[in-house]
C-alpha cells in the first residue's frame, strides 16, 4: 500500500469502564514556535483530562481513598470549597459514583465554572468575594459540620499529593525516560502537584530543578511569613501577604497544608513570581502561535518557563505544567478585547465577494 501521508490513529487498545478511567496519561507536547532556539520547552497539557483540568486527579483520589477507608458512606453528600477546577472534577466524579455534591465558591470566580458544576449536577453556594478563599473554606466547614457531610479537604488531605506522586510524576518519568529534563515549572493552588511530583523527582531525577511560581502581588510563600493554622492544619486566618490577583486557581489567601510539605522539605529550587498580565500575554501567545489552549494559570507558568529558557544553558529541556483549558476563562481578563462580532479586517474579507454578507 502506498503511504498517502495522511495521519492515522489506532485507538487506545482498550475499552473504558467509566469516565474516571480516562483520568491521567496526559500528553507532553513540544513547543515549536515560542521561546529561544537554544532550549527545548515542553508542556504537560492537563486539559486532556476528562473534565479538562489537573484537578480531576485529586478529585477521583479523594473520593476513592475515602471510600476505601470508610470515611465516605454510600449516598453521603460531599462538600468542598473551590475556585472551580476541583469542584468541576469532583462534580464529574460524584456524578459517576452517585454522590450529591455541594460546592462553596467565592463569587469572584468565573461564571462559567459554576455553570459547569451545575451542569454536572452539583449545587454551588456562593460566598462574598470580600471574604476571599478563607470565607468559602469556612462555609464548607460549617455545612459539613451542620449536615454530617463529607468534607473533601483538598488543601489538607494526603490524598491530594499522593495521586500526583502515583500518576503525574510517574508519567513524567516514563515520558522522559532516557531523555534530558533540566527544569520542571509549576504554580500552585493546593500545592498537590508540586509536592507529589517533587517527592518522586527528588529521588528518581535529582538533577531536575523544580521551579515554583506564584502571583507577583500575592507572594505568600516568598514573603516568608508563616501560616497560622488550626489544630487539624486548616488555615486559621488569611495570610498577611495575600492580595487579590487575576490568576484564578493559583494561590488562595492562605498557605495550604499540602503545599507546606514542599516548603518544609525544600522540594523546589527556585521561587519565581509572575504578574497576572504577563500570564495572560503568554496564554494568548500559546493559543495563537502553538494552538495550545490554556488558562491564565497555564499562561503564567509558561511565562515563567520562558524566563527560565532565556537564561538556561544551551540544550536545556524545560517541562511546563499547564493546569487547565482556556475555556474556563471566557468571562475573565484572558478574553478581554477578543470580540464577538466581526472586526474591520473580517468585514473587509466578507465584503470582498458579493454573496452571503451580514447586514
Amino acid at each position: 500500500m502506498v503511504d498517502s501521508g495522511i495521519r492515522t490513529t489506532k485507538g487506545r487498545g482498550r475499552l473504558f469502564d467509566s469516565i474516571l478511567d480516562t483520568i491521567g496519561d496526559t500528553p507532553v507536547i513540544r513547543v515549536n514556535n515560542l521561546g529561544p532556539d537554544h532550549v527545548t520547552i515542553y508542556v504537560k497539557a492537563e486539559a486532556f483530562n476528562p473534565a479538562a483540568s489537573v484537578k480531576d486527579r485529586l478529585a477521583v483520589n479523594i473520593i476513592e481513598a475515602a471510600e476505601r477507608d470508610g470515611r465516605l458512606k454510600p449516598g453521603q453528600t460531599v462538600v468542598e470549597a473551590t475556585s472551580g477546577n476541583t469542584g468541576i472534577g469532583l462534580a464529574m466524579v460524584c456524578a459517576q459514583k452517585g454522590y450529591p455534591l455541594v460546592v462553596t465558591m467565592a463569587d469572584s470566580f468565573s461564571v462559567e465554572r459554576r455553570r459547569l458544576m451545575r451542569m454536572l449536577g452539583a449545587k454551588v453556594v456562593l460566598t462574598p468575594r470580600a471574604e476571599k478563599g478563607l470565607g468559602m473554606y469556612k462555609k464548607a466547614e460549617e455545612l459539613a459540620k451542620a449536615n454530617g457531610w463529607f468534607l473533601a479537604h483538598q488543601f489538607e488531605t494526603a490524598d491530594n499529593a499522593d495521586i500526583h506522586a502515583a500518576t503525574t510524576a510517574q508519567e513524567i518519568l516514563a515520558d522522559f525516560d532516557g531523555q534530558k529534563l533540566d527544569y520542571l515549572v509549576t504554580g500552585y493552588g493546593t500545592g498537590g502537584t508540586v509536592t507529589g511530583i517533587a517527592r518522586v523527582l527528588r529521588d528518581k531525577r535529582p538533577d531536575t530543578k523544580i521551579i515554583l511560581s506564584e502571583p507577583a502581588n500575592a507572594q505568600i510563600v516568598g514573603g516568608g511569613h508563616s501560616q497560622e493554622r488550626s489544630a487539624d492544619g486548616a488555615p486559621a486566618v488569611s495570610h498577611p501577604d495575600f492580595e487579590p490577583h487575576p490568576i484564578q486557581g493559583w494561590t488562595p489567601d492562605f498557605i495550604p497544608l499540602v503545599l507546606q510539605e514542599a516548603i518544609d522539605k525544600n522540594y523546589y529550587d527556585e521561587l519565581i513570581p509572575i504578574a497576572g498580565p504577563d500570564g495572560i500575554v503568554a496564554a494568548r501567545a500559546l493559543a495563537a502561535k502553538e494552538g495550545i489552549f490554556t488558562g491564565i494559570s497555564g499562561g503564567s507558568t509558561f511565562a515563567v518557563s520562558l524566563q527560565i529558557a532565556a537564561n538556561a544553558a544551551p540544550g536545556s529541556v524545560i517541562l511546563c505544567m499547564l493546569p487547565d483549558t482556556g475555556e474556563r476563562y471566557l468571562t475573565t481578563p484572558l478574553f478581554e478585547g477578543i470580540p464577538e462580532d466581526m472586526d474591520d479586517e473580517e468585514r473587509a474579507i466578507s465584503n470582498s465577494t458579493p454573496g452571503y454578507q451580514m447586514g
